[in-house]
């Protein structure tokens, strides 16, 4: 029974991992002091106004006491449990002496694509709880994967006008309600609700379908990152921070430039992209040192020239730190998975990896790969040394250099210059100016020391040097 409880939790975990959930956070309620332009929901004394023209969606929680209230043309209540409006009786209302005009704000500044309005998760608890996933832009939208989901009890209204013209989805939920097929969901679409809650040309596609592909899947909003990045940036697409890192770069999926690192892994068909993001996440990330690290990991496309792009695992790690020691901590963190992936990558199914590091001090920079950029050094030095090598053998075949003899002292050439020395004639000290060998026998037919002494005479012009320390009768005889 104990063994099946953990297979359950092992399962239940594993599918927590796989699933991306996400949810839109701005909403219409009427009890959203963001939604009023004096940022403060309306009290007794003041006049509510919404704009003639105003295509909206209201939901109220709770009952309100106004003076007045001018309506939209187009919209709707939607009403909770005792949630309703009253007329004032001019009674006192503390916070609320002086009435004023309360505007509701206009929402058609809301978009699908911007990624500043979706919080993204790995379970609905983490939902619950404000664990966040930390992502790159395109995928800070919702992919095609994911779940998406509008909270319970909240209206809203959203921009979904897309270049794609289709948004694939996982499922959507509405209002407590969760869509996971197209007929249910174009049903609900042609609701007047759902016509005040989504405007634009887009149209939804659920597939109620996870990745299929343990490598993982690319998110699938390439083709969206214009639009993405103008509705985060503005169109003008220059609202990107300022960077106080040397050679920031952009990974891929990103609107901006970032401080930091960046892994391109390449991989065979075995590798398994939640199972290696446990690894670093266990290995590495839980360590007090890398507390203030993010790592978002990924399938992108990576370009390899104008028209072609491959497949790659994209590691994106940034830090919490400042000034000169932006982006250090993620440097380290790089440091560390590359050595990891030298001694283990070929375990997970990681053929190679190249890093990419970004940060305050002057060191940063691009850095090579520790599989390619090692052994292609390792190849040009030997190529260019056995090409200088065959150069060098063909220049002294042809006479045109000359090598030099070398003496090697090895221990056998230390051993018969001992024997030398220790042999029985030992008469003190050789000149060199003579050369006079130690041992009669081994001169084999050497000239005699008159001959020998003729000899250097006649090569030297008549004139030679008799050593006082040797009397020549001695040596001849």
């Amino acid at each position: 029974m104990k063994g099946l409880f953990f297979l359950l939790l092992f399962v239940q975990l594993l599918a927590a991992s796989i699933a991306v959930y996400k949810q839109w956070i701005p909403n219409t309620n009427f009890e959203n002091a963001s939604n009023w332009d004096k940022d403060r929901i309306p009290c007794a004394n003041d006049v509510v106004l919404f704009k003639s023209n105003q295509v909206i969606s209201v939901f109220v929680q709770s009952t309100h006491s106004l003076t007045d209230m001018y309506l939209p043309l187009t919209g709707e209540f939607i009403m909770a449990p005792g949630g309703g409006f009253a007329a004032s009786d001019g009674s006192w209302d503390p916070g609320c002496d002086t009435g004023s005009a309360v505007l509701f704000t206009d929402a058609e500044k809301y978009k699908w694509h911007d990624p500043a309005l979706w919080h993204a998760a790995a379970s609905l608890e983490d939902l619950d709880q404000g664990k966040y996933i930390f992502a790159m832009d395109e995928e800070r939208v919702p992919c095609q994967y994911d779940d998406v989901i509008f909270q319970p009890e909240t209206s809203f209204r959203v921009n979904i006008d897309s270049s794609e013209r289709m948004i694939h989805l996982r499922s959507i939920s509405i209002m407590g309600q969760k869509f996971t097929s197209d007929a249910a969901l174009a049903e609900y679409m042609q609701s007047s609700s759902a016509k005040l809650q989504f405007h634009g040309n887009g149209t939804f596609q659920v597939t109620k379908a996870r990745c299929p592909d343990r490598s993982g899947c690319e998110c699938g909003n390439a083709g969206e990152h214009r639009q993405i990045c103008a509705a985060l940036l503005g169109d003008s697409g220059t609202g990107c921070p300022a960077l106080v890192c040397k050679d920031p770069f952009q990974p891929v999926g990103h609107c901006c430039e970032i401080c930091g690192a960046t892994i391109s892994l390449e991989y065979t068909p075995g590798f398994d992209i939640r199972q290696y993001q446990n690894r670093i996440l266990h290995a590495f990330l839980s360590l007090p040192k890398y507390a203030g690290v993010q790592m978002a990991i990924s399938k992108v496309r990576k370009p390899q020239t104008s028209r072609n792009s491959v497949p790659v695992i994209q590691i994106v790690l940034m830090d919490d730190k400042t000034g000169s020691q932006t982006g250090t901590n993620a440097e380290q963190l790089a440091e560390d998975i590359m050595r990891d992936i030298a001694e283990h990558g070929d375990s997970f199914g990681i053929v190679t990896g190249t890093v990419q590091v970004a940060t305050g001090s002057n060191s940063s920079g691009q850095r090579g790969t520790i599989a390619d950029g090692t052994i292609a050094g390792t190849v040009i030095g030997l190529l260019l040394g056995l090409l200088l090598l065959g150069i060098m053998l063909f220049l002294y075949r042809k006479g045109m250099i000359r090598l030099p003899s070398v003496h090697l002292a090895g221990p056998w050439n230390r051993k018969e210059d001992q024997d030398v020395v220790a042999g029985p004639s030992d008469k003190g000290f050789d000149n060199p100016i003579f050369d006079t060998p130690t041992n009669r026998a081994e001169s084999h037919g050497a000239c005699s020391r008159e001959e020998a002494l003729k000899e250097m005479a006649s090569k030297d012009s008549g004139i030679y040097f008799v050593n006082p320390l040797y009397d020549e009768t001695e040596l001849i005889a």
